[in-house]
């Protein structure tokens, strides 16, 4: 963990996994320490009898970093409220605040994990992005209480779309480089033509009057519905470019959506679908239960085989779900608009790589998931019905790359043998190269 100045940003992650050095930061303005605390290290925390003379703020939130990565998630929750005790510094304030929070997420204790996370943000400057693109946090991003902090973090002001829209574009341009040429070009050649017209009227006017030196009527005539007729025409194009670029920024934001939602392994571990990129091909039935569970039991007469190609089915069953209600407090700043979107931008790069111990999560991978945050499941696939043009509602089924888009989608469940024959296995050459 290399410390910078005053910025500060310590990440819990589970016990399995090392602290990185771009995860786990500790700093303060006189020095720089260099906190290490990884499961791997060879050097164990202190006793608590020799630290109660010395210990500080920043010595008990690198002893709780310690103590969780050794999975002794309780004695590092000591420490941490033993930090915080110390009347620590704002950065270190906030370090503790949110190792604490990690602490609970590990246990399952949402409630407490938000209490945290919200005074973190409301008192020690924490950015909501931090918590919105920590892949460690997918179970509790997966809970009501993440949704109430979120909502807060809206009301009060807070950027909890960090700059989604600017990424949206952004990739949208890099999908369509030559966009902004053809635009020009619309624009320039548009006002061309109306510049042309405006000396064009004139003399039509005139050669309509018949004048002695009036122009060719029939000559003045072609160039004026010449330039109508452009004019039409590159007012067209551009309003089908912008149309163009909507539904493509519309669904570059459904493939982050998706990237977001979780799902419980069978091992009862939550990881959001961007974890499982390169590991997994998910396979979404999305129907009635009758359905969806007749798709399941033909699926098992092909597991070995669909295993092999990395499928991974996520049952969907439609139905109604109580959506828990929102206190909206804020955290006392005046509202202001904010998208509630993830950012698909840098955060979003560093969350699909920053995923530890893959030979791992690939083993806990099996045959079947459960979807955690039903609604926003849901929501999701109705989106992508609409945009495909089916009924909200009907039976679908969609099959994802490992890449995590879509591979394609349709109406009913899927006919699994001709997905064998359509899916290469997961060490055959094509799959590679759809990574």
């Amino acid at each position: 963990m290399a410390a910078a100045g005053l910025h500060l940003q310590l990440l819990c992650c589970p016990k399995s996994r090392a602290f990185s050095s771009h995860r786990t930061r500790l700093g303060s303005q006189k020095s720089h320490l260099v906190l290490v605390a990884s499961s791997s290290s060879s050097s164990s925390p202190s006793s608590p009898s020799s630290e109660t003379s010395t210990q500080t703020a920043e010595s008990c939130v690198k002893l709780g970093l310690s103590l969780f990565s050794k999975g002794r998630v309780k004695d590092a929750l000591v420490q941490f409220e033993n930090a915080l005790s110390l009347n620590p510094k704002p950065i270190e304030a906030q370090a503790a605040l949110y190792n604490k929070a990690c602490c609970h997420a590990y246990r399952g204790e949402g409630k407490k994990a938000a209490e945290c996370l919200r005074t973190a943000l409301r008192d020690y400057n924490l950015k909501f992005g931090t918590i919105l693109n920590d892949p460690d946090l997918a179970s509790f991003r997966a809970l009501p209480e993440f949704k109430e902090l979120q909502e807060e973090a809206r009301l009060g002001g807070e950027d909890i779309g960090y700059g989604f829209q600017r990424d949206l574009k952004l990739i949208s341009e890099v999908q369509a480089p030559f966009r902004g040429v053809r635009r020009f070009f619309y624009v320039a050649l548009t006002t061309a033509a109306g510049i042309s017209m405006f000396f064009t009227v004139p003399r039509l006017l005139r050669a309509i009057k018949g004048a002695d030196d009036a122009p060719d009527i029939g000559e003045t005539a072609g160039n004026a519905a010449i330039n109508i007729g452009g004019i039409i025409v590159l007012v067209a194009l551009f309003i089908w470019d912008n149309r163009k670029e909507e539904e493509q920024l519309a669904q570059i934001s459904r493939d982050e959506t998706l990237s977001r939602l979780p799902v419980r392994l069978s091992t009862n571990r939550i990881v959001e679908l961007v974890q499982l990129r390169d590991t997994a091909r998910p396979v979404i039935l999305a129907g009635k239960k009758e359905t969806v569970s007749r798709a399941m039991e033909k699926a098992e007469r092909f597991r070995t085989e669909l295993l092999k190609r990395g499928v991974l089915l996520i049952p969907v069953i439609w139905g109604d779900y109580r959506q828990t209600p929102i206190d909206k407090k804020g955290f006392g700043l005046s509202p202001k608009a904010a998208a509630s979107l993830p950012s698909i931008g840098e955060d979003f790069e560093k969350r699909t790589q920053s995923i530890v111990a893959k030979s791992r999560l690939k083993s806990e991978v099996r045959f079947k998931a459960e979807i955690v945050s039903p609604n926003e499941w849901q929501r999701w696939i109705r989106d992508q019905q609409k945009s495909e043009g089916v009924t909200p509602g009907d039976d679908v089924y969609i099959i994802l790359r490992l890449d995590g888009r879509v591979r394609r989608s349709g109406k009913g469940m899927p006919d699994w043998q001709q997905i064998v024959k359509e899916l290469p296995p997961l060490e055959a050459l094509l799959s590679k190269l759809e990574r």
